[in-house]
């Protein structure tokens, strides 16, 4: 039988989870008072929902005491966010809806579907923007077909991609300009082509989610331009400007 500190986290309990994250996040603490702001509740379920989450293991927590997150803790509510930032990214960038209505939509759904179908809606996402064959014309078309737009007839759509291949409109991802990933303004994304760098730093990004073809999202750079803020692959990683100075990127 599962130990208690194993059971999936109820939908509520990870909407507290997540609010302690960010507010921990902040200010490097948390007080009950301001999850039940954040969260809209009552002071007496935030108490009870604290209490879950530290038998849990998952934050630590006593009566009228600062609130920390524990390792495992701040685990949790990064896949909790992930799911998010995955499911906004798939409304916003591939289904076109505004952010608003993605935000809301992402907040009904992140608790309810398992890993493999975020995996995919990922993967789906990344293909959409990193493939030249799915931006443009067909993900236009697509577009203007949910806002009951003209919409160019299949034949002629397929007849200027093949056009657009031939004169060189449309480029493969190896044959593009590229440019260091701490040049790229922040809210630009753009693809990964390589990293340029010793096998043991390229093994660190690579296991923090940057390889050849993944799409990153600068969100945010230092006055100093150290660190380098970036969402990758639904997850938010802070850079040091070296590491960004080493992955080679092409625009997305």
């Amino acid at each position: 039988m599962a130990s208690e500190k194993n059971v999936k986290l109820s939908a509520s309990l990870e909407d507290y989870l997540e609010a302690i994250y960010w507010a921990t996040s902040q200010h490097g603490a948390a007080r009950a008072k301001e999850i039940a702001q954040r969260l809209d509740v009552r002071a007496a379920s935030v108490t009870g929902a604290l209490r879950i989450l530290a038998e849990r293991q998952l934050i630590n927590y006593a009566p009228y005491e600062l609130i920390t997150m524990t390792d495992a803790g701040r685990e949790e509510a990064r896949l909790v966010i992930r799911k998010h930032e995955i499911l906004k990214g798939f409304f916003v960038d591939v289904l076109g809806l505004d952010e608003e209505l993605a935000e809301d939509g992402a907040c009904r759904m992140e608790h309810e579907l398992q890993g493999p179908i975020m995996e995919r809606l990922l993967s789906f996402t990344e293909f959409v923007q990193s493939c030249p064959r799915c931006s443009g014309d067909w993900l236009d078309n697509f577009l203007n077909k949910c806002f009951r737009k003209p919409v160019a007839p299949c034949p002629d759509c397929v007849e200027h991609c093949i056009e657009g291949f031939k004169k060189g409109e449309t480029v493969i991802l190896t044959e593009q300009p590229t440019r260091s990933l701490d040049q790229v303004r922040p809210g630009d994304k753009c693809i990964v082509k390589g990293i340029k760098n010793s096998r043991t730093a390229a093994k660190r990004l690579v296991e923090m989610g940057v390889s050849r073809g993944t799409v990153i999202e600068v969100e945010r750079v230092a006055p100093l331009g150290d660190p380098i803020e970036v969402k990758v692959r639904g997850y938010h990683l802070s850079l040091r400007h070296d590491e960004a100075a080493s992955i080679e990127v092409v625009d997305a």
